[in-house]
């Protein structure tokens, strides 16, 4: 059998792989047809007990209305209903998939339980249990929502847990608010009007005046409203709060130093936002506001970000919410433009200028009182975060509304219920960031990046110098070795520990969905290091296959190896499998890759979950800093690589995979080889660090990791015995064409070749000149 049918019988055939992806992508169509997760209360009904929302419930009644609502009974007694949160809110969380939440609220309309019930929130890739993220939502329970409905009580704050920010403040905001749209509906029969001050007027906005101002004249009219503390006084107020260990890690050593400063103002009427933004901003702001809708400007300076970095893979800003009559909303980045600088004159210069378009959901109007709350966060111990709510409040200056009075029959006690949610894609509001010339989210990150940016850069521009003078450096042992340990220790400490930009086969099942989906190319250019090491990964392929990454950019590889190394400068016996057994573990990476990819199609944020048999976010973007049982894994697949050099590269990693496939697209042969390697010569396939080199000579690019060892033994006239026979016919030639010096007696000269005498070198004399 020939070395290509060998190889063919290892690999599946092409067919195979394809019917393999046909299998799951109609398994994953059917799914979506399916109606899975419809979002409707009788689904979910089934998987929630009536006692787990009322003590001592024991059914559930014929649901009512729409959306629909379920009568709680203990026998024949109303103990209250059931609703579902994402019937009445939105629940969009961090995976952009609805989080689904029953609830129980009594007749009073105060919360007596919830249950989640379904969610697509990648929770376990961060090592957060699902119970954690449920426990703070407690403080939810026994909440008297009647009076939030009323407005006489703020939205009740959840506890936030460190790494799943965005999921539980989603899942507090629409519990809260569905609840507050329930009881507002009159269908609890909630009495509202002791909270809510009766109205005698009506204020609306006078669009009339457009005449523009200085920053000096709104700030002091109070046009724009400011919040400004300094890094003592949040430090103070930490301590005073029972949190010391946050008051203790202030974010500047001087306690005087400005903290932030926070200005807010609504660029939707005319004489605040022509002044702000510039006639031409605010001219294109106004054609893309649909009536009645508002926009916020947020800027702040100082030490602290109310933008944070949480809302560039999340999509929410969790630091801020904006306020109004017991409802609250967090915007998303679609929602978001950056601004460069404001026009007005006088205006300060500001690190972050934000415009935000109330999403038409909300139910806001701009000439009533509203607040934006900021969160402020510090770390405290471990990766726990203390939290601390600070809040602007505004109220419209009368100068820029009418105001007209209205008869006390006509007064009506409840609130407005809010609009029904907006059924449009949001397409509209992505173009909205070239808005008053800003710039994009995915441009902005950039610019925060760009020292990072520049190391990556000239990092990859270094890796490909090395691998086109890779027969200078190999021809240099030494050197070529302090190199490579040095690069590997630069991808591990730096682009891993520091940068977090540790690649995973996330990114690649992320990555196809968006393909069926709605690709969007600015989800992927917000993370800067990620999209330009993938780019590099990309073009790796068409010149080395996946050897790049897998043997110099993978941080958790350069983990593997150097620990390797360590373990073998203090004598730590290295295994070596049989080729039989080695060659039959191989599949191993492609079966679990496979496997995600089908799930993937089926449900992103379950491939997600299981991806978790990537040590990767534990030991490099976490540092070890998880629950045990992600830190034993890790620590086991170390552990087996001190004694297989890169035991999980080799045999479990899905990522490796995955870039093998496409890998075998590559149109050079950079490795060189010589015609007796394999036959009969077995050197460099014995010395591969990974095993590579298949016993007949050639080199599997599949698994190949470029770590040029064979490419040294290629060079080396000291161990590859091609080029030993090359070194002795060169010194043969040596000794032959060397001319006889004065005084010197040449001696015979007994030349062998294969163990073979040729004799006396032609024209040796035995007396000297």
């Amino acid at each position: 059998m020939t070395k290509s049918a060998t190889l063919q019988h290892r690999i599946p055939s092409l067919p195979a792989w394809l019917a393999i992806l046909v299998i799951a992508f109609i398994a994953a169509l059917s799914y979506a047809s399916s109606g899975h997760a419809a979002g409707q209360l009788a689904t979910y009904l089934e998987k929630v007990e009536p006692s787990e929302l009322f003590d001592g419930a024991d059914r559930f009644g014929e649901l009512s209305g729409d959306p629909p609502i379920a009568p709680v009974m203990r026998g024949d007694e109303l103990l209250g209903y059931a609703y579902l949160n994402s019937d009445f809110s939105s629940s969009i969380g961090y995976s952009g998939k609805p989080i689904h939440i029953v609830v129980g609220i009594d007749p009073k309309g105060v919360i007596r339980g919830f249950k989640l019930v379904d969610h697509k929130e990648p929770i376990v890739l961060i090592g957060i249990p699902e119970e954690k993220v449920v426990a703070s939502m407690n403080a939810l329970i026994d909440k008297d929502m009647g009076r939030v409905a009323s407005g006489a009580e703020r939205p009740p704050q959840v506890d936030i847990v460190s790494g799943a920010t965005v999921t539980v403040l989603v899942m507090g905001d629409s519990v809260s608010r569905a609840a507050v749209q329930l009881i507002r509906s009159n269908r609890l029969g909630v009495d509202l009007a002791t909270g809510v001050a009766a109205a005698t007027e009506t204020r609306k906005l006078d669009l009339s005046k457009t005449e523009t101002s200085d920053w000096q004249t709104l700030l002091g009219d109070g046009s724009v409203r400011s919040l400004r503390m300094t890094v003592g006084e949040v430090s103070e107020a930490f301590r005073q709060a029972g949190q010391t260990i946050a008051a203790d890690k202030p974010e500047t050593k001087t306690p005087g130093d400005r903290f932030i400063d926070l200005y807010l103002a609504p660029v939707s009427v005319p004489t605040i936002g022509r002044t702000l933004l510039g006639d031409a901003a605010y001219d294109r702001l106004a054609s893309r506001l649909k009536p009645g809708q508002t926009a916020l400007l947020v800027a702040g300076d100082g030490a602290y970000s109310f933008k944070g970095s949480g809302y560039v893979r999340g999509g929410i800003f969790d630091r801020i919410e904006l306020l109004q009559n017991g409802q609250g909303v967090r915007f998303r980045d679609r929602d978001h433009t950056r601004l460069p600088a404001l026009a007005a004159d006088g205006a300060p210069r500001l690190r972050e200028i934000a415009l935000f378009v109330v999403p038409a959901e909300f139910a806001f109007d701009v000439t009533q009182p509203f607040e934006l709350q900021m969160l402020v966060q510090r770390n405290a111990q471990g990766r726990d975060k203390s939290i601390l709510p600070y809040n602007l409040s505004y109220i419209l200056p009368d100068k820029y509304v009418t105001i007209e009075q209205i008869p006390a029959a006509a007064q009506s006690p409840t609130p407005a219920v809010p609009a029904a949610p907006a059924t449009g894609t949001g397409s509209d509001q992505l173009t909205d960031q070239q808005i008053a010339d800003g710039q994009p989210l995915w441009m902005r990150m950039w610019d925060m990046n760009r020292i990072n940016i520049g190391i990556t850069i000239a990092a990859l521009l270094v890796l490909t110098a090395i691998f086109f003078f890779q027969d200078w450096l190999v021809k240099r042992p030494v050197l070529f070795a302090w190199v490579r340990r040095g690069y590997l220790l630069f991808t591990l400490v730096w682009l891993g520990w520091y940068a977090n930009a540790q690649l995973s086969v996330v990114n690649v099942l992320t990555f196809v969905n968006s393909l069926i989906t709605g690709f969007n190319w600015e989800f992927f250019l917000s993370a800067p290091l990620i999209f330009i090491l993938w780019a590099a990964v990309a073009a790796g392929l068409l010149f080395w296959g996946r050897g790049p990454f897998c043997g110099w950019l993978c941080p958790f590889g350069a983990l593997q190896e150097l620990t390797n190394n360590l373990a073998q400068w203090l004598k730590v016996p290295q295994v070596r499998l049989p080729w039989g057994l080695h060659e039959r573990l191989w599949p191993i990476k492609y079966m679990i890759f496979l496997g995600l990819f089908g799930l993937s199609l089926y449900s992103l944020a379950l491939a997600e979950m299981f991806s978790e048999v990537e040590p990767f976010k534990t030991a490099i973007v976490l540092k070890f800093a998880r629950e045990w049982p992600f830190v034993i894994f890790a620590l086991t697949m170390l552990s087996a690589g001190l004694f297989i050099e890169r035991f999980y590269c080799r045999y479990l990693c899905p990522l490796g995979a995955a870039l093998a496939i496409p890998g075998r697209i590559r149109m050079f042969e950079w490795l060189k080889r010589y015609p007796e390697c394999g036959s009969p010569c077995q050197r460099c396939a014995k010395e591969c660090p990974v095993q590579s080199i298949h016993p007949e000579g050639q080199i599997n690019v599949n698994e190949c990791i470029y770590c040029m060892h064979c490419q040294e033994l290629y060079h080396d006239d000291h161990r590859c015995p091609h080029m030993i026979q090359v070194r002795l016919k060169r010194e043969k030639f040596m000794a032959l064409s060397t001319p006889a010096t004065r005084g010197d007696i040449p001696p015979k000269v007994a030349v062998t070749h294969n163990g073979a005498p040729i004799g006396k070198a032609d024209g040796a004399s035995e007396q000297p000149a």
